[in-house]
């Protein structure tokens, strides 16, 4: 008799556990129905908040464009000495107006120098050339760049943006 009783709990819960587990076609249409939805309400959130941040960025000032080479904004502000001729502060040529950002130099009379502007022009001038009429480069060093000026005197510039006047 314990046979029969086993085969047919067996039974039973074979049964029992087929009704249980079948598949329910109507469940998995709801569940794929359910998630174009949220799918949909994703897109829209989406949509919304792009057009959010364009308008937030449009709204918004234009930022300034620093050259790391520059640093501040000011290039005329702190380390430059104070023109003691107008006509040199128009001239926009003028080693005042600039910073030296790089220096080579390979033989005795070969080098270079490397200057920006405020509006973020670099000029690269070679030994003995012109950077303005009467100012010429005359030497370089790793630490300072020197032009002669109209014969008469020199003008050093170092990387701090302190220019000096010196004499002969």
């Amino acid at each position: 008799m314990n046979f029969f009783k086993v085969i047919f709990i067996s039974l039973l819960f074979i049964h029992i556990s087929n009704v249980s587990m079948a598949d329910s076609h109507d469940s998995e249409q709801n569940i794929i129905e359910k998630a174009k939805e949220i799918n949909q309400k994703v897109k829209e959130n989406q949509a919304n908040t792009q057009t959010n941040i364009s308008t937030e960025i449009n709204n918004e000032e234009p930022l300034p464009l620093n050259d790391p080479f520059v640093g501040d904004s000011s290039l005329s502000g702190g380390n430059t000495m104070s023109l003691g001729d107008p006509k040199e502060a128009q001239n926009e040529m003028s080693l005042y107006k600039f910073k030296l950002v790089g220096v080579m130099s390979a033989e005795r009379n070969q080098g270079f120098v490397t200057l920006i502007n405020a509006a973020g022009d670099v000029i690269t001038i070679r030994m003995f050339e012109e950077l303005s009429p009467g100012v010429k480069l005359v030497a370089v060093n790793n630490k300072e760049a020197v032009f002669e000026k109209n014969s008469e005197s020199l003008l050093v510039i170092n990387f701090k943006n302190q220019i000096s006047e010196r004499s002969f």
